[in-house]
């Protein structure tokens, strides 16, 4: 495969990117507006659900990247569980009890969350420049998430809003609408399951070393610069959920009042309109790769992390800051791309580097353990708690007022800048420690 020229390889592995990306973006950045203004679940509930959704990482180093690394054919693997993930993402559509809901969102994150770092870890085994090819590949994934988006928000404007009713009622039916981004992630689970099966070989890789590789894993991340990368990544992630929890329901409640041609590009619910970070997302991708053969790693991530205070800042003040609303929050989800491409997507490139090549593809589920599983957990968790803290008693979270507005989003800036510090201080400088042998 890595002698077969880019023009047949990267089209291959991008389709694959954009395919495991647009699953995911069609129904997470709606989750907490369905969930609360549909289902009525509280938001210790709906902490919880984001929560038992992140199990499926932690499961993944332990199970997913033994079987790809030792077992079985990466390829082959992906397969089975996009098309079994796809049976279970349609039910999540009508099932009604926290109860069923929870059990079935636990279920799928089993399924799912093992599938990308695999998809990291195949496109990595294939390309023959993984530091220059990569990001080509990886932002075919962004354009998916994008492309799912703005179709969800165009499906609710069309679809699930009807003309001549209140605010309530037209708030009301999109939320209901919501649940018809499920159904749509379970289409393309089921194309991506299919698809798998026509992905080159990628067969278990001879070990050198320890026949378990996710001991070898540890062993690697218990050195800097992966020591302090992991730790650091533990609050951004939380920070990172946090942008995700909210942000959909925040750009919502603010949406009513855009400009017609916002609307009318992005659709409505929050969640098209939330592409606006991916479409920034793509020129970072494109950027990191050249600007890591010049900059040392430590700058780009003191880069990414200033990103995630400040888009937080730009959140929390919006009602002060002398902009339209709408244009502060947009320059605050333009920032994702920062955030994003300057910190996790680095990350990925640092572990590539700094892994040895026989467990590279667990110490990518070990890290996506960090990111989607300990940082959606603990991350969910607490925005939910910080929501109800928000509300200072009010039954619902109201992103149009100034008080709870700040007091919601003041806290992940806060974090952001500590993170910052803790990274000035600890993480190693130079361009890239020695790879790991």
């Amino acid at each position: 495969m890595k002698n077969q020229p880019a023009s047949a390889l990267i089209p291959r592995l991008s389709a694959m990117m954009f395919l495991e990306y647009a699953i995911w973006g069609a129904w997470l950045p709606i989750l907490f507006p369905f969930l609360q203004g549909h289902r009525g679940f509280s938001n210790d509930q709906i902490g919880s659900m984001f929560a038992v959704g992140a199990v499926g990482a932690i499961v993944a180093p332990f199970i997913a990247g033994q079987i790809a690394d030792r077992l079985f054919s990466t390829q082959r693997f992906l397969g089975v569980l996009h098309l079994a993930g796809a049976v279970l993402m349609w039910q999540l559509a009508s099932i009604e009890s926290y109860t069923g809901f929870l059990a079935f969102s636990l279920l799928y994150s089993m399924l799912y969350c093992p599938t990308m770092p695999l998809t990291n870890s195949l496109a990595f085994h294939h390309l023959t420049d993984g530091q220059r090819q990569f990001g080509k590949v990886r932002l075919w994934g962004t354009i998916g998430w994008i492309a799912v988006g703005i179709a969800m928000g165009q499906w609710l404007l069309f679809v699930h809003t009807p003309s001549g009713m209140d605010d309530a009622a037209i708030a009301a039916a999109q939320n209901a609408g919501r649940a018809d981004a499920f159904k749509l992630s379970a289409i393309l689970g089921a194309l991506m399951g299919l698809y798998c099966f026509t992905l080159p070989d990628t067969p278990p890789q001879r070990s050198s070393g320890q026949k378990v590789a996710i001991a070898g894993a540890f062993r690697a991340v218990s050195k800097n610069p992966l020591l302090t990368l992991f730790l650091l990544t533990i609050p951004i992630a939380c920070i990172h959920q946090f942008y995700f929890v909210h942000t959909g329901g925040f750009l919502s409640a603010f949406q009513s009042n855009a400009a017609g041609a916002i609307n009318s590009v992005f659709g409505v619910g929050g969640g098209g309109l939330m592409t606006v970070g991916q479409m920034s997302e793509i020129a970072v991708l494109a950027l990191v790769p050249v600007f890591a053969r010049k900059v040392s790693r430590k700058s780009i991530l003191v880069l990414g992390t200033l990103a995630y205070a400040l888009r937080m800042a730009l959140f929390a003040y919006v009602h002060e800051i002398p902009l339209d609303p709408i244009v502060t929050l947009v320059l605050g989800v333009a920032l994702h791309g920062v955030c994003f491409g300057c910190f996790i997507f680095l990350a990925f490139m640092i572990i590539d580097e700094e892994a040895p090549t026989d467990i590279r593809a667990s110490t990518q589920s070990l890290y996506n353990l960090v990111i989607v599983g300990i940082g959606v957990i603990v991350g969910s968790l607490v925005s939910t708690k910080i929501a109800t803290w928000a509300q200072q008693g009010g039954s619902t979270l109201d992103y149009t007022d100034p008080d709870q507005t700040r007091r919601l989003f003041s806290a992940p800036m806060w974090a952001s800048l500590v993170v910052l510090v803790l990274l000035l201080a600890f993480y190693p400088g130079g361009k890239r420690a020695s790879a790991t042998t």
